[in-house]
């Protein structure tokens, strides 16, 4: 039997997220200092942004703007993506 979702947290989507975060500061923490207001700062910037993007768009009222908030979430995954090739 599935559970109800109550809450963004209990999007798998998010929690994934919320994963990509962590490794993102762990793998971060030890770069360069001149790298602080740069690269850094882009990689943890665009990580948080994807599971935030999906915890905002599951509160909005209209499944279009939910949809709206996931295809942003993709976008801030390929920006991601480009900046750890």
């Amino acid at each position: 039997m599935e559970e109800k979702i109550k809450s963004f947290k209990d999007l798998r989507i998010w929690q994934k997220g919320i994963e990509i975060v962590s490794d993102i500061y762990i793998s971060t923490k030890n770069f360069p200092k001149e790298e602080l207001f740069s690269l850094t700062s882009q990689l943890r910037r665009s990580a948080i942004s994807i599971p935030s993007n999906i915890a905002e768009g599951f509160k909005r009222f209209h499944n279009k703007e939910y949809k709206q908030f996931l295809f942003i979430t993709l976008g801030s995954c390929a920006e991601l993506e480009t900046q750890i090739i």
